[in-house]
């Protein structure tokens, strides 16, 4: 009788743990597919800004070889660095650097489209100008603006051809203009965008009017350089407060092992490494948000 009772208790805990793990499974599974379906749209996103013509899919795959190549190399690393080598220092390692290193490829095509933006506003002045002799010279506005993409001037031709392309389309100047507007996130060029706009319905002087934007635009990236200046030393704060925490516990690791062991060889210790991590993380975030001034 009680090794029925045995028996069924056995069968009973095996049937939760598989269903435990099936529905684990499936969370997991749906999470993934949620996520790769989120990610593909906002790296789609990202590569039109900076006219990548290259497949979502291609980035999650880069994004993948990445994180593991990192997670294998500081195996191997550690593996030939340390003297007590253990596979639960080395999987923890190795899980921190993979997460870390999965999003450089998104924030690499960040990198470009901020680069990007910052020629296109450092090029809108000269546009502007040119516009402004060419509307003087009697010229339409469509005229002006394709003066402007006839020139070989990366960025801001490229996206005045496109802009061109959308009014040869059918596409009224004002929905061209906004469309430009969005996909660059200039503030400047919705600055340009709206005195246009404005211009077009109350029959403004556009001359003028150009005149005076280029000259607000320079003043304004004079006041962003005088900034960038001034907030230089604070962003290097952050990157060193959020760099020197890693180095740190790989020259401990390496210096001192066994005085580490407590940290990957137990619940409490794995814990404490989490938060600091998150609270080294909202460190770098809040002193980054502090330092970045919009004007």
């Amino acid at each position: 009788m009680f090794l029925e009772s045995s028996l069924e208790a056995s069968i009973c805990a095996g049937v939760s743990v598989t269903l435990a793990f099936l529905v684990l499974a499936d969370f997991i599974s749906f999470a993934y597919a949620r996520y790769k379906e989120r990610y593909l749209k906002e790296a789609a996103v990202e590569l039109d800004d900076v006219l990548l013509q290259l497949p979502a899919n291609r980035i999650l795959d880069v994004s993948l070889a990445i994180s593991l190549i990192a997670g294998f190399l500081t195996v191997a690393i550690f593996a030939s660095a340390s003297d007590n080598f253990s596979w639960s220092k080395a999987f923890i390692l190795a899980a921190i650097i993979a997460v870390a290193t999965f999003p450089m490829p998104r924030f690499f095509l960040k990198h470009l489209k901020k680069q990007r933006l910052i020629k296109f506003n450092e090029q809108l002045e000269d546009a502007l100008g040119s516009m402004s002799s060419a509307l003087k010279a009697g010229f339409s506005i469509n005229q002006a603006i394709e003066s402007v993409a006839t020139e070989n001037k990366h960025p801001i031709s490229i996206e005045f051809r496109l802009l061109m392309q959308e009014i040869r389309l059918g596409v009224p100047l004002e929905r061209a203009l906004d469309n430009l507007s969005k996909r660059m996130g200039s503030d400047d060029f919705e600055l340009v965008a709206t005195a246009i706009i404005t211009a077009r319905q109350t029959g403004g002087e556009l001359t003028t009017i150009f005149d005076r934007l280029a000259g607000l635009i320079r003043e304004r990236a004079r006041i962003n350089g005088k900034l960038r200046a001034m907030t230089a030393q604070g962003k290097l704060q952050a990157t060193i407060i959020g760099i020197m925490p890693v180095l740190l516990l790989f020259m401990m690791s390496y210096v001192a092992p066994a005085a580490m062991d407590a940290f990957f060889n137990s619940i409490i210790g794995i814990l404490s490494m989490v938060a600091a991590a998150f609270l080294i993380i909202c460190g770098f975030l809040m002193i980054r948000k502090i330092t970045t001034i919009d004007i």
